[in-house]
């Protein structure tokens, strides 16, 4: 991904916590000269060596599995609030732009089964049915039901190779223009405005 170097994010941390809070991404792979990409929740984990990994699952009926040999590169796309930027807004001429918040990661893919992927899945449940008001549980399905459901399904885990983190907040633009692209966006009120606003004040370059 290209970043110029104003908007490259390096805390290692608020990335973890942005994958975390925004965990639906896409999962790109190549087979022959084809790409493949599947929308899916991906969720950041640690290995038995407390390595940061990526773990989730696809459908059987997913051709994109077929090709996920131990090893395989893959790439896992995460995209967070984004907003419009009107070059009305400065106090010069310029030109329109956008700011966003993206994660690409790259890593090796493995396939999981068994204890390792039943874990998984109740990882990605638990998380997910915390604020329900009748939560479910995969420990309170029947053992039948989860051995028909599982076998629909190819588990796996990514071993991250490389992080590459963009957080394009007008970094780039003076503290009057800064501040007045920040009044805009909460003029705006939408939810990823009000995010991306909340982001600039967070990573203004001092």
């Amino acid at each position: 991904m290209y970043i110029p170097a104003c908007f490259k994010n390096n805390d290692l941390n608020e990335v973890r916590d942005f994958l975390n809070k925004s965990s639906f991404g896409i999962l790109v792979s190549q087979q022959d000269s084809k790409f493949l990409a599947t929308h899916i929740p991906l969720e950041l984990d640690k290995d038995e060596n407390g390595k940061d990994i990526l773990v989730g699952h696809i459908s059987k009926g997913n051709p994109q599995w077929k090709n996920f040999t131990n090893d395989s590169q893959i790439l896992a796309i995460f995209s967070g609030a984004h907003s419009y930027i009107s070059s009305s807004w400065y106090d010069h001429e310029n030109v329109p732009t956008w700011n966003y918040i993206a994660v690409h990661i790259y890593g090796k893919i493995k396939i999981i089964e068994g204890e390792k992927l039943i874990n998984a899945l109740k990882k990605l449940v638990d998380k997910y049915e915390a604020n329900s008001d009748k939560p479910v549980a995969v420990e309170k399905m029947s053992e039948k039901f989860i051995s028909k459901e599982i076998k629909g399904i190819v588990g796996f885990e990514i071993e991250i190779n490389e992080i590459q983190s963009a957080y394009k907040l007008s970094q780039n633009r003076d503290a009057r223009n800064h501040k007045n692209i920040i009044s805009e966006l909460d003029k705006k009120g939408d939810c990823n405005s009000r995010i991306i606003a909340d982001e600039m004040k967070k990573h203004k370059k001092q």
